[in-house]
């Protein structure tokens, strides 16, 4: 079975290691020793927890439209590179880089700039950036 540190599994929770620690402390999620003796988390422990995290914290705290696309990421554009025809759109969801390539004209509409919040959508190998409602474009 795959262990994690108390650190590893705060970091794909989303948590923090305290949290871990409290949940553990709680019944919530069961810790072992790791063959060095160092406190582990059993990877198949982890699953029910995150799919009860759902889209996260970042996700909660910022709702964005409700969309077909099940795999959606929340966060922020951090690059805009334009040129003659393309767009390059980077946003940072949590840990995770996502690179959008779409028409300038569909950037430009969507006032894509550094620091807006936004959401990618993938589906298949097309990812999609979209504004929260009301958002100034």
């Amino acid at each position: 079975m795959t262990q994690f540190r108390i650190s590893e599994a705060a970091a794909l929770l989303g948590v923090s290691d305290d949290t871990v620690r409290r949940w553990a402390e709680h019944g919530r999620l069961p810790l072992g020793r790791g063959a060095n003796g160092m406190q582990v988390v059993e990877g198949a422990d982890l699953v029910p927890l995150m799919a009860e995290a759902g889209g996260g914290a970042l996700a909660d705290a910022f709702p964005l439209a409700r969309a077909s696309a099940r795999n959606r990421f929340v966060g922020l554009v951090t690059r805009v590179q334009r040129d003659g025809v393309m767009a390059q759109v980077d946003l940072q969801a949590g840990p995770f880089r996502i690179v959008s390539l779409m028409s300038r004209e569909a950037a430009d509409e969507l006032g894509l700039e550094p620091g807006m919040l936004a959401a990618a959508s993938a589906k298949a190998t097309t990812v999609s950036i979209e504004l929260p409602p009301g958002a100034d474009a």
